[in-house]
């Protein structure tokens, strides 16, 4: 009779296979066990075991706890994706190298309410889920297989066991700094309120504020010794209308100095940037996408009705316009603030005059970025954006503009962009 392992094995190489048949027979021979009485126990440990040890070789590879949680509840289900986490928790508990804490902290935020289930991980998880023995292993080798297949991605930050790991900074995502407070308010009002012009100018408050704390966190890092890179984000572009949420993270992401990649066919768009700025496109992005899907559901509705085909395709052009017209205004708020943040510095120094002091200072973070860019993703190549719905379009347009951010008051005009996000 074949060990725990050997069935395993066999169990995941049928999934793997076109042989639908072989595949339900090797499931049931892990249902059947090693044969000996605690056979089905030795068939839970060795699951978990190969479980725990596929995350561990994801995490040198790019991966993320956030990540995978992501890629498992996109590619199978919210249940297999608390079995990754329940598994990364004891991957966690058995990892006996240096974790950095940002690491720590996504893990306690996705496992927070998961009980300590100790080594019997598989069997705690099929009661809670309240399946039956033969959905629950089918599931979980259905788990396996995918953490196994995943590729690998950009290393954002070092990952447990690698040098740098114990001081890699974190993006801050987390921050209690009274001003990202701030921030995080305007920005709840601007999804709360049913006024344009609410949402407006609290919406062009909030780039304000970030836009100023950008530029006093690149010239405090300019006054000290820090050898600091750019770092990275990743933002889900998940269905539908995958393609507009990537665009919509390119502009907000070029709006606040950072680039943009989009991973289209694992779900998300990696953000590279400095830690100010990264901040900014994640509370923007998640803010931005709120208020785009409510003025798209109010658009559809003051619509005449039409097909399914159409009103995706609609709902498609509704989302690039807005999109674009958005990142527009972002770039105008972020001039603005940087001519203000000039203009102040030349006024309060005799010395040295603000454009002198503060724009080599951007170009040269602008520059670290670009070539982190080159490092991390040396194949980019760029998506045509096309439009395929002149209503929608004119539509996303409008409701963009009645959400403007412009806060310069009128001093430039918006630039136009290329509709092109990033594509790997």
């Amino acid at each position: 009779m074949p060990d725990a392992d050997e069935l395993v094995a066999n169990a995941l190489a049928a999934v793997r296979g076109t042989d639908v048949r072989q595949a339900e027979r090797q499931l049931d021979q892990l249902m059947v066990g090693t044969g000996a009485a605690d056979g089905t126990t030795a068939v839970d440990a060795a699951l978990l075991r190969r479980l725990v040890r596929a995350l561990g070789r994801l995490w040198p590879r790019g991966w993320q706890p956030v990540d995978v949680d992501r890629i498992t509840s996109r590619r199978l289900d919210a249940r297999s994706a608390r079995l990754v986490r329940s598994a990364m928790a004891a991957q966690r508990r058995a990892q006996a190298e240096p974790v950095p804490a940002w690491w720590d902290d996504q893990l306690h935020e996705l496992t927070s309410e998961a009980r300590d289930t100790g080594h019997d991980v598989l069997a705690a998880w099929t009661a809670a889920e309240g399946l039956d023995r033969a959905d629950a292993l089918r599931a979980a080798v259905d788990t396996l297989a995918l953490v196994e297949s995943l590729p690998p991605i950009a290393v954002l930050r070092p990952p447990p066991g690698t040098t740098g790991a114990l001081t890699a900074r974190s993006a801050g995502t987390r921050s209690g700094s009274p001003m990202l407070d701030r921030v995080r308010a305007l920005l709840a009002k601007a999804e709360s309120t049913t006024f344009p012009a609410e949402a407006e100018a609290l919406t062009g408050k909030a780039q304000e504020l970030i836009a100023r704390h950008s530029i006093d966190e690149a010239l405090l890092a300019a006054g000290s010794e820090r050898g600091d890179l750019p770092g990275g984000v990743r933002l889900s572009t998940d269905s539908p209308y995958a393609g507009a949420k990537a665009l919509l993270v390119q502009e907000v992401a070029a709006a606040n100095r950072c680039e943009a990649v989009w991973s289209d066919d694992l779900g998300f768009a990696t953000v590279l940037g400095w830690p100010a700025d990264l901040v900014a496109v994640e509370l923007l992005y998640t803010s931005l996408l709120v208020q785009a899907t409510a003025a798209m559901l109010r658009g559809r509705a003051e619509r005449r009705s039409g097909s399914g085909r159409r009103t995706k395709v609609w709902d498609e052009s509704f989302l690039n316009a807005f999109a674009l017209r958005i990142g527009e205004r972002l770039r105008t708020a972020t001039e603005a603030a940087t001519e203000a943040a000039t203009e102040a510095a030349d006024q309060a120094s005799a010395e040295t005059a603000g454009a002198e002091r503060l724009l080599p200072v951007l170009a040269a973070r602008g520059e670290a970025v670009r070539e982190r860019l080159d490092t991390l993703f040396p194949g980019v190549t760029r998506h045509r954006l096309s439009v395929r719905d002149a209503e929608g379009w004119s539509s996303g347009t409008s409701a963009a503009d009645r959400a403007s951010l412009d806060v310069g008051g009128g001093r430039q005009q918006p630039r136009q962009v290329p509709g092109r996000p990033d594509r790997r």
